[in-house]
């Protein structure tokens, strides 16, 4: 690996060439004395050094010099002609074996601000792009870059012995990627703990201090930024200040104080800031009053500055503390310490008071006995803040929380204050003031001052009854509060849990309409909620946004410790005897209204939160899920049922259980810096438990280990579905790759349907291409409560399950086209997983019979799946059947012997037949020709001739005319009659038969 730093690695001892003291007048005037590089013994020579080359002789002759870890204490310095250690002289300051850097008007010297641009986007010249980008000297601090380009602040110092490295910094925004590492001469990175590297949040105007060890050689420091514009949003800076080095071998002098500052002792470590309306300059022992008529100045100041004249934005007004009449009354006061002059022209003074009115009433939980103060009700026993406390009714318990909504004075758990990042002009003063129906911001010193309100939470306490239970919710805030600002203004809502960092939960920029924001607390921790407002991150010399003001009407906490009680709720009872007490209730019961005993929720539902009063407290689960034993949480167990045509088509998911893993991207910010959104998906499954989870910190992207101190050291999400922000590694100049912007997307599974709508969510159409499959698409909805400025309602997810067998049995997670963040507005997710495992599992009318050629006796019967196969497991396909059957030649003969038969069989009757037609057609022609038209024969019904063997002459007549004597009858029709003459027999007279 090539050093990058080269020129750095160079500046070892950037500290050890100095300039002697004004004692000696020869050394001063043609050279210096300086300390050679220790040998292998740890000794090292003292020399002389001419100021000009060639211009000085007679130098003193090299000397022993102390040894090499030799160092004086603070307030000393070594006097290098003698080698002695001497105090320091008033105005000025030492460490001993130390460096501090306080002063930041300019960039001190050895200390380089190097920008770089660690990723390629996909177009244009980055190193242009941050050529203006650099670390920033503000006078008190130094201030990181506000884009996104990569900027390093260097320092490059050579220890004698072992030390240590500290600062103070402020980094509030996780937008921005802050570490500290160090490298040696070689340019190589020395081992450090995460903790070391990787430097934690701290809340919105307060200090962090951050402290490394150092090894003896050359330590090559790096404070390095990297700015992520995800959004639109511009990242707030890291602000650095007060940097100490220890483990430097020795100080050749000493360190003038800083204006603003002074030092009035010999010997001193410190320099202490000028008071108030005093001044300094550099290197001063004390500091200088300033007129007090005319003139002002700030504690730590370097130079007086005129007063104006006063105005508006020097007063404020505050509502006073209830009289023992019960009365209050508006007043205004100058705003302390006061910097303006009433008795000049144009100058303004402070209005008169207002007129004194009733108090408010106490706040709930608390009463007042006729006494100006508001004081809590006694454990047991609740007040709607007018009313005397009441002890809670048999067979109830006190609801036990805080709701502030009167602010006539600061409640006792609650505190104010004031804070700058660049001055302390605002310390000491009130952040908040009263103001009866709301508490609001107060004046404040600056217009970049953070107005600071805290309120500060021991722990939760559930109530009696559902201390067994197994949710989530130990308590909620509820916030009520207003914005009205004419610059960029935020309101910061943050939260500090066991005393360990504090995290800005929910932020709001501009002017915001009165509204109402909730955060559940899914943990049991002591807990500091703050409120932080600052007009503008701008740093002003003049207050021009005062009445930028942001308004609270009312707080509210639930479940805390040691609160009041301002209602009574119904508890579980052993008995519906007089003076039974409460009791726990297993988890998954609620309280019968009618008996005030426990009993189970019916099955699938779910009980909400903490309320378990009456059997409307179990909710019933969404379709397609069922509850866990606890009836804690509605999931689903992986399997589904859905009617289809009359048919029933059975899903089992649980191949897809596992978490699952999607990457978009790569997309680029405005300057081109490449980042990626890493969604975990846990669908279905494990009991309920939300296994999928996302952190902010600096990992591996394959590593799926979660440790236990990272999640303290970084922002921790477990949940259904969760989504972080990946910075790659490749490029960037960072070893691992960084996660930031970890949120929930899914914290409640909803249901799971084959219908695109499901409550409040409707999957919005044309995301996804449609399906060409017959099997309908089965959606999974998911919902995050936890509201957000631009999603009021919280977060929805959607999962399309899609069947398609020729995916993989894990399949394949994809993003809408058009929303390739997955999701189009920032409130709705959508994911389409084409699985094979996403089929119906198979029945039998998933597959048909096929029958075999009947051979030797034996016929084999096939079964095949239909195509394309739909489906998966379930009913297995049937092997193969053998049937025993006759074979086909036998009945071809068979066929072929009937079929001959018949044949001449019908030959012969046919033959048969027509010989006899031919002579019935004979003998009856014979009967017409013969026949005498004009005779008559007597009348008879029938008459034919008789056949047999033996007479083939008798003939029988029938009524019946033959085909032939129709014909003859038709011809004869126009004389009347008709006859024929027909032979009898041969020896018998001729009969005329006439019609």
């Amino acid at each position: 690996e090539t050093c990058s730093f080269r020129s750095f690695c160079l500046v070892t001892l950037a500290i050890c060439p100095v300039t002697p003291l004004d004692i000696f007048d020869m050394c001063k005037i043609e050279y210096y004395f300086e300390y050679t590089e220790c040998d292998s013994t740890g000794s090292r020579w003292r020399v002389a050094i001419p100021h000009n080359q060639g211009m000085c002789s007679g130098l003193p002759d090299p000397v022993r010099g102390t040894d090499c870890t030799f160092s004086c204490e603070a307030g000393e310095f070594l006097e290098m002609s003698a080698q002695q250690c001497t105090q320091c002289a008033a105005g000025t300051y030492s460490l001993g074996s130390g460096i501090r850097f306080d002063e930041w008007d300019d960039i001190p010297a050895g200390f380089t601000s190097l920008a770089t641009y660690m990723d390629n986007g996909p177009g244009g010249d980055e190193a242009l792009t941050c050529s203006n980008s650099t670390w920033t000297p503000q006078g008190n601090y130094m201030e990181s870059n506000r884009d996104e380009c990569t900027v390093s602040l260097i320092y490059a110092v050579h220890l004698k012995k072992q030390g240590s490295v500290s600062f103070e910094y402020q980094y509030v925004d996780n937008n921005v990627f802050f570490e500290f590492f160090i490298q040696n001469d070689q340019c190589q990175e020395m081992d450090q703990s995460s903790d070391q590297k990787w430097i934690k949040l701290t809340s919105n105007g307060e200090w962090g201090t951050h402290t490394v060890s150092l090894k003896s050689g050359t330590n090559i420091l790096y404070w390095r930024t990297t700015g992520i514009l995800v959004g639109a949003k511009i990242v707030k800076p890291v602000l650095l200040r007060n940097i100490q080095i220890e483990g430097v071998a020795y100080t050749s002098e000493c360190f003038q104080c800083k204006p603003g500052t002074f030092s009035r002792t010999p010997g001193s470590s410190t320099c202490e800031p000028c008071p108030r309306n005093t001044y300094s300059s550099k290197g001063a022992s004390s500091c200088t009053p300033c007129d007090k008529d005319k003139e002002y100045a700030p504690e730590g100041s370097a130079m007086c500055r005129e007063k104006p004249a006063c105005s508006e934005k020097d007063y404020f007004q505050i509502h006073t503390a209830c009289d023992s009449e019960g009365k209050t009354q508006i007043i205004y006061k100058w705003i302390e310490p006061k910097i303006c002059v009433e008795n000049v022209t144009g100058a303004m003074t402070l209005p008169p008071s207002g007129e004194r009115k009733k108090c408010p009433p106490c706040n709930p939980g608390f009463y007042n006995n006729d006494t100006a103060t508001c004081s809590p009700c006694p454990p047991g026993t609740f007040s709607d803040g007018v009313k005397e406390c009441q002890k809670c009714p048999a067979g109830t318990e006190p609801a036990l929380g805080y709701e502030y909504k009167w602010w006539n004075v600061l409640p006792a758990n609650m505190k104010t204050s004031c804070f700058n990042v660049g001055n302390s002009k605002c310390d000491g003063m009130n952040g908040w003031e009263v103001a009866g129906d709301h508490i609001r911001s107060g004046a404040g010193s600056s217009d970049n001052d953070y107005l600071i309100l805290n309120l500060r939470i021991p722990g939760f306490k559930l109530p009696t009854s559902v201390t067994g239970t197994t949710g989530t919710e130990f308590g909620r805030i509820t916030f009520i509060f207003e914005t009205i600002c004419s610059a960029d203004c935020e309101l910061y809502f943050m939260m500090d849990v066991n005393r360990k960092s504090t995290n800005v939960v929910e932020s709001w920029e501009g002017s915001k309409e009165k509204q109402s924001y909730t955060h559940i607390m899914t943990q049991n921790a002591s807990v500091s909620y703050t409120w932080a407002f600052q007009r503008t991150n701008q740093a002003l010399d003049t207050r021009q946004f005062v009445n930028d003001i942001v308004k609270i009407y009312s707080i509210t906490v639930t479940n805390a410790l040691g609160g009041v009680a301002s209602t009574c709720h119904a508890c579980a009872l052993v008995s519906q005897q007089s003076g039974s007490s409460c009791v726990p209730c297993p988890a998954g019961h609620y309280i019968d209204k009618d008996t005030n005993r426990c009993k189970e929720c019916p099955p699938n539902t779910y009980l909400s939160g903490h309320q378990i009063y009456g059997k409307e407290s179990c909710l019933p689960c969404g379709p397609g899920s069922k509850s866990n034993k606890e009836h804690s949480v509605c999931f689903s167990d992986c399997s589904f049922s859905h009617m289809e045509a009359n048919q029933t088509l059975t899903y089992d998911f649980t191949q897809l259980s596992p978490v699952a893993s999607i990457t978009n991207g790569p997309s680029f910010t405005s300057k081109g810096t490449k980042y990626f959104h890493v969604f975990n998906v846990s669908l279905c499954g494990h009991e309920g438990k939300k296994a999928a989870v996302c952190m902010d910190n600096v990992t591996d992207l394959a590593s799926k280990d979660v440790q236990r101190e990272s999640r303290e050291l970084v922002n921790y999400v477990e949940t259904f579905i969760c989504q972080s922000t990946i910075i790659p590694s490749d490029g960037r100049g960072f070893r691992t790759a960084l996660s930031s912007q970890s949120i929930s997307l899914a914290d409640i599974f909803l249901g799971v349907t084959v219908e695109s709508t499901l409550g409040d969510v409707t999957i919005k159409p044309g995301l996804f291409p449609e399906s060409s499959k017959k099997i309908p698409d089965v959606n999974f909805f998911y919902w995050s409560p936890q509201a957000t400025s631009s999603c009021d309602r919280g977060r929805n997810t959607v999962i399309k399950l899609r069947c398609n067998p020729e995916k993989s049995a894990r399949g394949e997670l994809t993003l809408p086209r058009k929303c390739p963040a997955g999701t189009c507005d920032g409130c709705t997710f959508y994911f389409l997983w084409e699985s094979a495992n996403a089929c119906p599992r198979c029945t039998e009318a998933d597959f048909h019979e096929i029958e075999g050629a009947c051979r030797d006796g034996i016929q084999d019967k096939h079964y095949v799946w239909n195509e394309p196969k739909l489906c998966t497991k379930g009913v297995p396909l049937p092997a193969k059947k053998t049937t025993p059957c006759e074979s086909i030649d036998f009945w071809l003969k068979v066929g072929a012997g009937i079929g001959a038969f018949m044949a001449v069989l019908l030959i012969a009757l046919t033959c048969y037949f027509w010989k006899k037609n031919k002579k019935l057609e004979y003998k009856y022609s014979r009967l017409v020709m013969t026949a005498n038209k004009e005779c008559e024969l007597p009348a008879a019904d029938s008459c034919a001739i008789m056949e047999g063997e033996d007479n083939d002459d008798e003939v029988v007549y029938s009524n019946k005319p033959s085909l032939l004597g129709k014909l003859k009858s038709i011809a004869t029709k126009g004389n009347g009659e008709s006859c024929e003459s027909v032979q009898l027999k041969p020896s018998s007279a001729e009969r005329w038969v006439c019609g």
